[in-house]
């Protein structure tokens, strides 16, 4: 059964395209997340190059270039390291102790008041924050 998903946007963050896409152990969860047709799902382009380079690096080049098609795709919900984005995460990483791509990703995801879907447990204590 299907988990209905309840946010209007979704940033899913490296870990759970990576779980989703190499078909790891968590996997179904992150997948009503990805697959929603209700949630805009948003996506960091420090995302693209963290899955891009995981995949690559451990499953090969087909699933990353898979993985990219689909990113080419979102468009309008990709988001890009902007000046005011980097500032703000600089503020997020030193506030919150996170490493500079967590941060980036934590304040896009702040930023348009978007739920958080991570399995990394350091994001755990932070707002609007869903930990699979």
């Amino acid at each position: 059964m299907t988990t209905p998903i309840v946010f209007e946007r979704v940033v899913v963050d490296s870990s759970g395209w990576v779980e989703f896409l190499a078909n790891g152990p968590k996997a179904d969860r992150f997948a009503p997340y990805l697959e929603s047709q209700t949630a805009t799902i948003l996506l960091p382009s420090i995302v693209v190059y963290e899955v891009h380079k995981k995949l690559y690096r451990e499953k090969g080049k087909g699933i990353a270039d898979e993985f990219i098609s689909q990113a080419f795709g979102f468009r309008q919900q990709l988001i890009d390291l902007t000046l005011e984005l980097a500032i703000s995460s600089s503020k997020t990483s030193l506030e919150s102790g996170l490493s500079m791509a967590d941060a980036i990703i934590y304040t896009i995801a702040q930023k348009y008041r978007a739920q958080l879907i991570t399995s990394d447990a350091h994001f755990a204590s932070l707002p609007s924050v869903t930990l699979i």
